[in-house]
């Protein structure tokens, strides 16, 4: 027994308990108080890393401990994750002073970001006394991530949050009544989504769900992936095994993974027979080699056997005491048909089998997409194959909780909520924060960067530290794709030296080359990117003076910016890893690999069971959505879409990049990057308006519910639709009450010089105003130069009434608000208007000035017309003042930032942006933010307008 063991114990203890005397609880498993004095703990913690088994285990409890619902007894009341609470947990702990104060360094009060939760009411039933009675898989599950380098204790606590908001919205499996419960759950392009579902099935199975159904994608890539995942994390050793004994050569050898998985090992263990240690035993129906096939195990294998038969197989006592089957099945037709036919045959009554479809990427295929247009209750709803497959699930098994994944949810949200057959998350939406480490948007774009361009740099810009424009004509690329392919080479040998000093290992290292769909593509692509590996010189000194000036102008700087990791500091140190580089990614002979079928030239891509992939991966559909390119590093991207959701998915760049994110580069045109941009923005919008609404209202009611979700998608490019045109809902806002408003993507497009030039008049009498009132403010320590003015609210309504908007409805619905607020409420508005230096500081518009005018970019005709972040603090806080009836606007004339200005500009030169910040007063009081109206009467009754 050491010092470690018997903390371990300890803490293993508290997972039923609480927190508890720490020491005492290690002497008792001890049975030596001399063992595990805390002085000695203390030096343990102070000289151990981040990964060290017992301050990973003491990292992921007290993580526990800080998150826990204020239900539990022992946490005396005080809020999750506050200082309050880290107090108690360390009290009843009851170590020592010194011993408080290392673990405050070492493992500080975690501040997880919660998943936004829109939901109808429901009926709470996962209680944590079940949550902690039943856990066996969850247990399981949540150890092997704790072994996982990757995850740390944040992590695996947030998971434990978000994973409960989802199972605790299904019905309760051991219910009476049947009911049937659809979610949504979405997270951001390959941010962990199936490390969340995989918790909710654990979970779920733990809670009395005896049916799992995975529904995973439309490939067997993906399907493949998902299964091997599942069963590595979740189904087990044990599970897998089934007993066969040891020298049972023949058994094992038609065992899949024990033969031939290099990660075996890594396995889960359940130690026991899951249904021997309080769990329930996990037969799969499909396996990593097979989907499902009819009768495949026999038809008993898919049946429900009751120990008490008198009973439902609903009831406690025959479901606790069942096993649990689990399929993982492609989104296939033919497959599809099998598993519905097969359960049919059955004997255990289906309406009593509790069930759990979870539907990755469940926006593509599952939607119904045949006929758009609702029809009448008598007719019948045609579907495609597909959908109505799960419909036919969903309708046989009345006790089937549907939960769909993805990234992408425009699809899903607008499916017509009044077709109970069909998928729409009618009973909640569950958007999940990125994991920490994710690479998403903000590590692409320099979205809202308050850095003048000519400032912008490699260390503080993400868009210089990882983007790389292409030049749009394609003759022209070829000097491009050399210097992503020389990219790839370097950041390959970077690898392997950050190997060298055993501070990572680095599996996989990948490219990506995605340029077209279609299939013939693929080879001729393929031959152009091995005929320029062929012909870079790798294997010889004559390509370094090329690489040295790319690693000394592109690679050593970022790797010294604020995500940088270790670097040679000079080109000849990395010289010795470049030949093992090379070496590794053509030990084949063919570097390039094509991935549009599973299997190319004789070669199948499989991340599970090759030690190292190190290649470049030609490829459309297949390496778009939901597979994961494990190590990927450079990505050449320069297909196109018309289609928000489809780009999005095609984003593989985006996801976690442990210990190598400082090389990860993507290589695309500028306009294609800008297009990125602007549905990156689609979905920020997306997350921030459910955030506003996520709160239940004053009377305890939701505030909307899921089918009010469709009118919150925004589309800030013109040409770029959130999903396909036959899947948007119809509905419209008749109010918005958000306490900030920015419509930046519903100005007149820069050419429509009659709308520019109306808004500019209309806006003229209040910049006379300001321009007559200059002031110096303070602006966190430093002088900032404004015009100012006020206006009562009856003005500035009078004022926004006479704009003109790229759509009608981009800012009716906040005007109306507006409209119809009382004095009480709204009386007045502070105007700001933040002044610059130099020549864009004096300007007169139609003769009214001088001022500043702003530079904006112009994406397809449209300013890109935001306020600067830092700007926001020289009202907000006016507005945010307990009881006040005053707000805040930021007005912005703004121009193309090519533009040329003479000191003087014509109205129809010129857009009038602004933000608005409402004032606290004004804040809803029946606590709905939102109001509506209907275009469709067969709508239900929560969308009729309440003013």
């Amino acid at each position: 027994m050491t010092l470690v063991d018997a903390y371990l114990g300890a803490l293993k203890m508290m997972e039923s308990t609480g927190p508890r005397p720490l020491r005492q609880a290690a002497a008792f498993i001890a049975a030596s108080p001399e063992l595990v004095e805390e002085a000695e703990l203390r030096a343990h913690l102070g000289a151990a890393d981040p990964n060290d088994e017992l301050r990973r285990a003491l990292s992921l409890r007290l993580a526990i401990f800080d998150h826990q619902a204020e239900e539990a007894a022992w946490t005396e009341d005080t809020p999750p994750n506050t200082r309050e609470r880290r107090e108690v947990v360390l009290r009843l702990l009851n170590v020592e002073e010194e011993t408080a104060s290392l673990l405050g360094d070492l493992i500080p009060i975690a501040n997880l970001d919660e998943p936004i939760v829109i939901a109808d009411k429901w009926t709470p039933w996962y209680t944590e006394d079940l949550k902690r009675s039943r856990d066996f898989y969850w247990q399981h599950y949540s150890e092997s991530l704790q072994a996982a380098p990757h995850w740390d204790s944040k992590a695996i606590t947030a998971l434990d949050k978000a994973t409960d908001r989802v199972v605790e919205r299904l019905a309760n499996p051991t219910a009476a009544e049947a009911y049937q419960a659809k979610g949504l759950v979405v997270g951001y392009v390959q941010s962990g989504k199936t490390a969340n579902f995989t918790g909710v099935i654990a979970k779920a199975i733990d809670a009395g769900y005896r049916l799992i159904i995975v529904l995973s994608g439309t490939t067997d890539l993906l399907r493949t992936q998902t299964q091997r995942r599942l069963d590595m994390e979740l189904v087990g050793q044990e599970n897998i095994l089934r007993g066969i004994k040891p020298d049972d050569e023949a058994a094992l050898d038609a065992t899949d993974y024990f033969r031939d998985d290099p990660d075996w090992d890594h396995f889960v263990r359940h130690g026991v027979r899951p249904s021997d240690g309080g769990g329930s035993d996990l037969y799969r129906l499909t396996k990593k080699s097979f989907d499902y096939k009819s009768l495949e195990l026999g038809i008993s294998a898919l049946d429900f056997p009751k120990r008490e038969r008198h009973l439902p197989f609903f009831h406690p006592a025959n479901l606790f005491a069942g096993n649990t089957r689990l399929a993982v099945v492609k989104k296939n037709s033919t497959v599809l048909k099998k598993l519905v036919a097969d359960l049919n045959k059955i004997t255990t009554r289906l309406e009593e089998v509790p069930t759990l479809i979870i539907d990755d990427e469940s926006d593509q295929a599952s939607v119904n997409t045949s006929r758009p247009k609702p029809l009448s209750i008598e007719a019948k709803k045609k579907r495609s194959a597909i959908n109505r497959h799960i419909a036919e699930l969903l309708k046989m098994l009345p006790r089937a909780q549907y939960v769909g994944y993805t990234a992408t949810p425009f699809a899903n949200v607008f499916i017509d909520p009044n077709d109970t057959e069909d998928i729409f998350p009618k009973n909640f939406l569950i958007a999940l924060p990125p994991g920490p480490g994710y690479m998403g948007a903000r590590d692409f774009h320099d979205l809202n960067l308050d850095i003048p361009l000519d400032e912008r740099t490699k260390e503080n810009s993400a868009e210089k530290a990882h983007v790389r424009i292409v030049n749009e004509d394609e003759n022209e690329q070829d000097a491009d794709l050399q210097r992503a392919l020389d990219t790839f080479v370097l950041t390959g040998a970077v690898k392997l030296y950050r190997e060298s000093l055993g501070r990572s290992t680095f599996r996989h290292h990948t490219m990506l080359y995605h340029v077209a769909m279609q299939k013939d593509a693929h080879r001729e692509q393929r031959a152009k990117v091995k005929e320029m590996w062929d012909r870079s010189g790798y294997r010889s000194a004559s390509c370094f003076e090329r690489l040295r000036d790319l690693y000394d102008t592109d690679i050593l700087p970022v790797t010294r910016g604020p995500d940088g990791g270790a670097a040679p500091s000079t080109f000849d140190e990395l010289v010795p890893f470049i030949g093992d580089t090379v070496n590794r990614i053509g030990k084949t002979g063919h570097p390039v690999l094509v991935v549009n079928s599973d299997k190319i030239e004789g070669e199948e891509l499989d991340f599970a069971t090759d030690p190292h992939v190190w290649r470049v991966l030609v490829g459309g559909n297949k390496l778009a959505r939901g597979f994961t390119v494990e190590g990927l590093t450079v990505s050449y991207y320069l297909r196109k879409s018309r289609q928000a959701d489809t780009m999005m998915q095609m984003g593989r760049w985006f996801g976690y990049r442990a210990d190598y994110r400082d090389l990860v580069r993507l290589y695309t045109t500028q306009a294609l990057y800008d297009e990125f941009e602007d549905i990156c923005q689609d979905e920020e919008f997306f997350r921030d308006e459910l955030r506003q609404y996520a709160p239940f209202g004053v009377d305890g009611s939701p505030q909307i519910t899921p089918s009010q979700i469709p009118p919150l998608v925004a589309q800030h490019h013109p040409k770029i639709k959130p999903t396909a045109a036959n899947k948007m809902y119809n509905a419209r806002i008749e109010q918005r009450r958000t306490p900030m408003k920015e419509p930046s993507s519903g100005y007149p497009l820069v050419s429509d010089g009659s709308s520019l030039q109306d808004n500019t008049q209309a806006f003229l009498p209040l910049l006379s105003s300001a321009v007559a009132h200059p002031e110096v403010l303070d602006l966190d320590g430093r002088s900032v130069s404004v015009l100012s003015t006020q206006v009562t609210n009856e003005e500035l309504v009078s004022i926004l009434s006479q704009l003109h908007w790229v759509k009608e409805d981009s800012f009716r619905p906040d005007l109306n608000f507006l409209r119809q607020a009382k004095p009480d409420t709204i009386a007045d508005w502070y105007v700001v208007l933040p002044q610059l230096k130099g020549q864009d500081a004096q300007v007169t518009i139609d003769g009214v000035g001088p001022l500043s005018v702003h530079r904006r970019r112009v994406i397809n005709g449209k300013l890109q017309a935001k306020s600067q972040p830092a700007d926001r603090s020289l009202v907000q806080p006016i507005a945010n003042r307990p009881g006040s009836t005053r707000g805040g606007m930021l007005l912005y004339p703004m121009v193309p930032k090519d533009a040329t200005i003479q000191g003087k500009l014509f109205p129809n030169d010129v857009v009038m942006a602004f933000t608005l910040f409402l004032p606290q007063a004004s804040g809803a009081t029946d606590g709905k933010l939102i109001t509506w109206t209907t275009k469709d009467s067969s709508l239900p009754d929560y969308a009729l307008v309440s003013v």
